[in-house]
C-alpha cells in the first residue's frame, strides 16, 4: 500500500511542476499569445490587454490554490491538519476559486450577449459549472474539516 508520506511527496512534485508551468504561462505564453492575436487581427487588438490581465488573474488564482494546497500538505505531514491553521489555507482556496468564478461569470455574460456562435458560450458555461462545483466542493470539505477538528478537540479533552 502506498504510504501517506509517498503520496504527499509525489503531490508536492506535481504541485511544484504545475506552479513552474503557471509561471511560464504568466510571464511568456499568455502575453505572447495576446500580442500575436493583436498583430494577426488588428480589429481585435483592443482586447489584448484586458484578455492578458484577465487570464493572468486566473493563473494567479490557480497559483494561490497550489500554494495553499502545499501549506495544507505541510500540516498533514506534521499531523496538524485538524487545527485552526488549516482553515486559513482552505479559506484561501475557496476565495481564489470564487474570485476566478465571479470573473469567469462576467466573461460568460459579456460573451453570451454578443456571441453569434453557441460554441464559445457553451464552453464558458461548462467552465463556470466546473468552477462552481469546485467552489461548492471546497465548502463541503471545509465543513468536514470543521467537524473533524471539533471531534478531535473533543477527544483530546476527554483523554
Amino acid at each position: 500500500m502506498i504510504t501517506e508520506r509517498r503520496v504527499v511527496a509525489t503531490l508536492r512534485v506535481f504541485l511544484a511542476g504545475l506552479f513552474a508551468l503557471l509561471v511560464l504561462f504568466q510571464v511568456m505564453a499568455l502575453p505572447g499569445q495576446f500580442a500575436h492575436m493583436a498583430r494577426e487581427n488588428p480589429e481585435s487588438a483592443y482586447l489584448r490587454w484586458p484578455l492578458t490581465a484577465l487570464t493572468i488573474f486566473w493563473v494567479v488564482c490557480v497559483q494561490i490554490v497550489v500554494i495553499a494546497t502545499w501549506k495544507l500538505l505541510t500540516l498533514v505531514r506534521r499531523d496538524r491538519i485538524f487545527s485552526g491553521a488549516a482553515f486559513v489555507w482552505v479559506d484561501a482556496i475557496v476565495r481564489a476559486i470564487v474570485a476566478a468564478g465571479v470573473s469567469l461569470g462576467v466573461v460568460f455574460l459579456v460573451v453570451g450577449f454578443r456571441a453569434d456562435d453557441p460554441g464559445p458560450v457553451l464552453l464558458l458555461f461548462l467552465l463556470c459549472m466546473i468552477v462552481g462545483v469546485a467552489a461548492l466542493l471546497m465548502m463541503v470539505m471545509r465543513a468536514l474539516l470543521r467537524k473533524a477538528s471539533d471531534l478531535r478537540a473533543d477527544l483530546e479533552g476527554v483523554i
